[in-house]
């Protein structure tokens, strides 16, 4: 059944050349025990290996069952001692971190037997070698002799056609010596049993036939076989190892070595502790602020003003592309000053505020968007009833006496509608409701009635109070009896101004101002601060009304006599000063000749509401040209940007300082998977004998980075997870934010994955290197 055919072998080492084996000519009977004799270095143990196929011949063919082997390859020849040769070596090469049942179904494991047939197959050949009460201890429980009789029923556990032994005896006592031939001899009955010895008297006692060796070549052969033709019959199954048998191999041998993993992994793992812990605070300072903006901007306006203005970024790239005298840090060398025009990178936008596009914002859906406020701009004519009589007051905290003529106007441009409350879109608690506590007299129940807004701390600019005709002088408060229910007059513009030959100037009879009849009496009717679960609040410190009263002034006041002389003159009325369309535009609305709003501010329901504000107003804009278009201003969006990029710069400058050490734990794991290799070259050399494929010896130590990069991230993973306690107490103690530190369970698989796949690769290179040993080096290795 195996015939050799011109064997050559030639070994080199630097430039001297053995000759192992010269012209070796040799057949095979299917049944017979064959004992191959000779001095130490004639060739018979190289013979051995070239039949079991751990070494290659270099020329001549080597043939079984009329197959010839010249075009094997690799994986055939795995295929090949895996299917039809069994190995029982001198030195046992038994995997010593396997149990017995364990090396016994090894074989069986890379035939792809299942694990039920593999299980009851390796206790039949254990009972046939008489070790069926020892299945579950390791080889260094077991003596010399049964430990050669696990390794004869590994070699039996795939029923292999050919039995190669190589010297079994000769690491063993006489009396277990002859219990082993016994049992080789018994073997031999039912397949070809090759034997390599040095012990003529065995041969002679037990082999069937002898063949001797010397010089490389067959010097006797006691009983000659010469093989016929015959038709190839040989079939191969392939091989493999899959990769839970390479993970269970791999386990096993780490725990015979738990001190070292621990230490490995813990050195590899503080990469991810470091990693782990500035994701778990990057985090965590994200969550803070994003809650803390949750709540704090919740209802936060979505702005649109009149005129807006942003950067041309294109238009700045081509300016600074043209300059060609300027160095990688942008600056010049030149002896001139280069004139630009800021307006050329700035682009205009003018917001058109139609009658359709107002009653489109009034329609949006009031559980998506709470309220709407309405900043127009309008002077209020304010005049106070006091013991002296009737004064002029402002809601304006600039500072000074009364006011006349331009600095009336002035002041009146610091208070014209910043202060003005959003009316709500459904019938609740108003906004000032929701927001603001009363601290004193009542929210506001008409358009009429305003409200003073202090700090939260009850302060207030002295200024504001003065400007109302509070008397503060030598005061350090004002009891909030004293101002709630203090009443004012808004005059109309035909009383408040007079018409004279240099144009309109406010008047000075303010008692009769303040009597006339066509005026609109309001009221302070309560005092509020922004509530403690509030956030921040949007009305500015002073007072607050409704843009009901806006409309009512602006009622008043649009038919007066200044207001028709403002709309036909190119001038102001009172200054004489030349208007351009947009100043007159605006002079006009002071006066209170134009009703549209100068500012826009939509209230979302919610933080989570404000995406469904912004896509009710791009829907708006869908379809329109740029010109058309009326753009917004989403500050919350703005601030929320501004954060997450900086926490993201911050985290990512970490990471990188961090991931360093990854880089040292790969190196790290390299070497110490290359000093498994070394410590493991003998497994190896027992796993190809056994037919594992180079690949397999790859997936080995492959499995073993896999175990080791996954305990060292769960390692990892775990010690930062428990690092969060403490620095949450520091935290919290320092800035009595609580609960900051927090590691996400994405976070925490991603490490984990991280560590896992990092260190596979830094242990793939020596797992490499352990695939391409020589098998019968790796065979003879300690």
């Amino acid at each position: 059944m195996l015939e050799l055919q011109h064997i050559k072998k030639t070994y080199h080492v630097g430039t001297v050349e053995t000759k192992a084996l010269d012209d070796v000519s040799v057949a095979f009977r299917e049944k017979e025990f064959v004992a191959i004799l000779g001095p130490s270095g004639s060739g018979k143990t190289t013979c051995l290996n070239i039949i079991g196929g751990l070494d290659r011949y270099d020329s001549g063919d080597l043939i079984i069952k009329g197959k010839k082997t010249k075009d094997f390859k690799d994986s055939d020849w795995d295929a090949y001692r895996n299917n039809s040769v069994g190995f029982v070596f001198q030195s046992y090469n038994l995997i010593t971190h396997l149990s017995v049942v364990a090396n016994v179904e090894l074989g069986m494991t890379l035939s792809g037997v299942s694990k039920a047939e593999k299980h009851k197959r390796a206790l039949d050949v254990l009972e046939q070698v008489g070790l069926k009460d020892h299945l579950h201890k390791r080889p260094n429980q077991l003596s010399g002799g049964q430990m050669q009789r696990v390794a004869i029923a590994r070699a039996l556990a795939n029923d292999p056609e050919i039995l190669l032994c190589d010297e079994p005896t000769g690491a063993l006592d006489t009396v277990t010596s002859v219990q082993i031939m016994d049992l080789i001899k018994k073997l031999s009955g039912e397949r070809l049993v090759i034997m390599v010895t040095h012990n003529p008297q065995l041969a002679e006692e037990y082999a069937d036939r002898i063949i001797r060796f010397q010089d490389g070549k067959i010097v006797s052969d006691s009983h000659p076989h010469q093989e016929r033709p015959k038709p190839d019959s040989f079939k191969l199954r392939k091989t493999s190892m899959n990769f839970l048998t390479a993970l269970n191999l791999s386990f096993n041998n780490i725990k015979t070595k738990k001190g070292r993993t621990f230490l490995t992994s813990f050195a590899s793992s503080i990469g991810i502790i470091g990693i782990a812990v500035i994701l778990s605070l990057s985090s965590g300072f994200r969550t803070t602020i994003d809650d803390f903006q949750r709540d704090a901007m919740a209802q936060f306006p979505v702005l649109i003003t009149q005129n807006t203005a942003e950067m041309d970024l294109e238009q700045m790239r081509k300016e600074m592309g043209q300059r060609q005298n300027l160095d990688d840090d942008g600056y010049a060398d030149s002896q001139e000053v280069y004139l630009k025009d800021p307006s050329s990178t700035i682009k205009q936008h003018t917001n058109v505020f139609s009658e359709e596009y107002l009653n489109y914002l009034s329609q949006i859906d009031p559980s998506v968007c709470s309220s709407v406020g309405l900043t127009r701009i309008v002077n209020m004519n304010l005049l106070r009833e006091t013991e002296e009589g009737a004064v002029p007051v402002t809601f304006s905290s600039s500072s000074g006496g009364s006011e006349s003529g331009g600095n009336a106007m002035m002041s009146g441009m610091e208070s014209m509608g910043i202060s003005s409350f959003p009316r709500q879109l459904q019938e609740e608690d108003s906004y000032l409701e929701q927001n603001y506590e009363l601290l004193a007299g009542e929210y506001p129940d008409s358009p009429e009635d305003m409200v003073l807004v202090v700090g939260k701390d009850n302060t207030l600019d002295q200024t504001i109070l003065k400007n109302l005709g509070f008397p503060i002088d030598g005061r350090e408060s004002v009891k909030f009896a004293d101002i709630v229910g203090a009443e004012f007059r808004i005059v109309s513009n035909d009383d408040y101004y007079v018409k004279t030959e240099y144009g309109f100037l406010p008047g000075e009879d303010y008692q009769a101002m303040y009597d006339s009849d066509r005026g609109i009496t309001v009221r302070i009717s309560g005092i509020v601060r922004i509530s403690r679960d509030a956030g921040v609040g949007v009305l500015s410190a002073g007072v607050a009304y409704s843009d009901e009263l806006t409309q009512k002034v602006i009622e008043l006041q649009e038919n007066s006599e200044i207001v028709k002389a403002q709309r036909d003159s190119d001038r102001n009325v009172m200054t004489q000063e030349e208007l351009d369309a947009d100043g007159k535009k605006q002079f006009l609305a002071y006066l209170g000749g134009d009703s549209t709003p100068y500012m826009i501010m939509m209230y979302p329901n919610s933080f989570e509401s404000k995406d469904e504000v912004i896509a009710y107003l791009d829907a708006w804009n869908m379809g329109k040209d740029d010109g058309d278009m009326v753009v917004y201003t989403d500050m919350v969006e703005t601030i929320s940007n501004m954060t997450g990029s900086i926490m993201d710069g911050i985290t990512v400058v970490l990471i990188a300082f961090a991931a360093i050490s990854l880089v040292v734990s790969m190196i790290m794991i390299c070497i110490i998977i290359y000093t498994s290799v070394l410590e493991r070259t003998k497994e190896i050399g027992i796993l190809r004998a056994l037919g594992a494929r180079k690949r397999d010896i790859t997936h080995v130590f492959d499995a073993e980075t896999f175990l080791l990069g996954l305990f060292s991230g769960v390692l990892g993973v775990v010690i930062a997870w428990l690092f969060t306690f403490p620095i949450n107490v520091i935290i919290e103690n320092m800035t009595g934010l609580a609960g900051v530190a927090h590691l996400q369970l994405l976070h925490a698989v991603l490490l984990v994955a991280v560590s896992t796949v990092l260190t596979m690769l830094g242990g793939h290179i020596p797992a490499r290197i352990a695939s391409k040993k020589d098998a019968v080096e790796a065979l003879r290795s300690e």
